[in-house]
């Protein structure tokens, strides 16, 4: 079974992070039954971006990076508190730790930002959040980070960054697949509903 920890920080975007657990949900309970995924906060009451209240399954102070095979990172808003509660100290040190190990990490849009924070991404190529002036990504190049400002995913090694919302079920899949395999990813994407 390869587990999955979806590290939710205060001001978690819903849809960022929902996209996570409807993919390894439908592929645990429709598809293979390979994955398990983790719900892993901050706080042990969350508030999302747009107020949605959440309450994780397990809080970071019990896990750590030695129990999973992936980290996921949605994005959040500075004005809900995403960045107090996602540039914790205790938040990079898991990141590093799964970056140390070589496990998969994925980050949508400005989860980026906290994977840059952490220093695992110096001299690495990535992507963040591309709209209002690209103002996130010159803040991840300045985290020493090569950013690729017109790609809307990019993998580096064993790190996987994208630009915004829309890309939050591509980046999902990309970790189904590298996880399992293709044809179970494309199998989960067919069972949802996705074109072939």
């Amino acid at each position: 079974m390869k587990k999955i920890c979806l590290l939710l920080p205060n001001g978690f975007e819903a849809v960022e992070a929902s996209v996570f657990t409807d993919v390894f949900g439908w592929n645990k309970d429709v598809s293979e039954g390979s994955t398990e995924l983790v719900t892993v906060g901050t706080r042990e009451e969350l508030k999302c971006t747009w107020n949605l209240t959440v309450k994780p399954e397990k809080l970071l102070s019990e896990v750590t990076a030695n129990e999973f095979d992936a980290l996921a990172i949605p994005g959040g808003f500075e004005q809900a508190g995403f960045y107090e509660d996602a540039f914790r100290p205790d938040v990079l040190d898991l990141i590093r730790e799964f970056n140390k190990q070589g496990k998969l990490i994925a980050a949508i849009c400005v989860g980026s930002l906290v994977v840059g924070k952490s220093g695992v991404l110096q001299g690495r190529n990535a992507t963040t959040y591309n709209r209002s002036n690209r103002k996130r990504q010159v803040q991840l190049a300045e985290m020493g980070v090569n950013v690729i400002p017109d790609q809307s995913v990019v993998i580096d090694k064993n790190i996987i960054t994208s630009f915004n919302p829309a890309t939050s079920f591509d980046v999902a899949f990309t970790i189904l697949e590298l996880l399992t395999s293709k044809d179970n990813a494309n199998n989960v994407k067919r069972l949802m509903g996705f074109r072939e």
